[in-house]
């Protein structure tokens, strides 16, 4: 597997990745260079995530695209999504590749997202993805499958095994279940509606023809189901510092979350 940019996530862990997994991460007194980020849908997460990573050097992981990325090719297949074990089958096997994004494709994207070699980066953020993404997630087969893969990046670079200084990873149960030993916890939240206005404001960005109040009822059907879901639900860790982004600004937030990486040894500023 390369490092990123050009990461490749292909079938499941073998059983050293799952010893590594049991042992403890990173040799000697080093502490683990992990950022993990979690939240709901819209609540800037991506945005604070991709910034901190960029002023740390660290690698920016957003492991729900991921779980988009499975969604995509469930519905491109014509696989019914609460068919578990199809679902499963296909979580295990297909091909995801996540790279930096190259000078041909400057537009807006923070990562390149790949399924078997088609570029499905935008395709991964449609209504049609967004509402069938928290079922797809919350099957066991699928977040076992993703789980496995993500944290054994999480480790690899937070131990100084990657190409970058560490990994700021963004999800919805990095800290709960994925890296339960990252050192800084984040859990970012904020209004339903505040959060539905963002994720309006950026599909009519893309051109898409979509109304607030469909957005905002995906939203909160969403909420339902990431929250409510057996394996792995949707809650900030026990430890992880809640922040409420609705009357923040981005910088307001990253310039938060990097203080609290410094005090925690995670980190030191990028140059510029």
């Amino acid at each position: 597997m390369e490092d990123h940019p050009g990461e490749h996530f292909s079938g499941p862990s073998g059983p050293q990745v799952r010893a590594r997994q049991e042992a403890h991460p990173c040799p000697g007194d080093r502490v683990l260079q992990v950022i993990a980020i979690d939240g709901p849908a819209a609540s800037g997460k991506s945005t604070v995530g991709y910034a901190v990573a960029q002023r740390l050097g660290f690698l920016y992981f957003d492991t729900g695209v991921m779980y988009r990325a499975v969604t995509w090719a469930v519905l491109d297949r014509g696989v019914d999504p609460r068919d578990e074990a199809a679902v499963g089958r296909l979580a295990e096997t297909v091909r995801i590749e996540i790279q930096a994004p190259d000078a041909l494709h400057a537009d807006g994207r923070q990562a390149t997202v790949r399924v078997e070699g088609q570029d499905v980066t935008w395709a991964i953020r449609t209504p049609e993805v967004d509402k069938h993404v928290s079922l797809v997630a919350a099957h066991p087969r699928v977040r076992m499958a993703m789980t496995r893969r993500q944290r054994e990046i999480g480790h690899r670079y937070g131990c100084g095994q990657g190409d970058k200084a560490g990994v700021v990873m963004v999800g919805r149960d990095i800290g709960t279940v994925v890296l339960p030993d990252a050192p800084l916890k984040i859990y970012l939240d904020a209004p339903v509606e505040e959060r539905a206005r963002r994720r309006y404001l950026e599909l009519v960005g893309r051109g898409k023809e979509v109304s607030y109040e469909q957005v905002l009822a995906d939203m909160r059907r969403r909420d339902t189901l990431d929250s409510h879901r057996e394996v792995a639900p949707l809650r900030a860790a026990p430890d992880a510092v809640v922040v409420d982004t609705g009357g923040l600004t981005p910088e307001e937030v990253v310039a938060r979350v990097v203080a609290l990486a410094h005090e925690r040894g995670i980190g030191r500023e990028a140059p510029a």
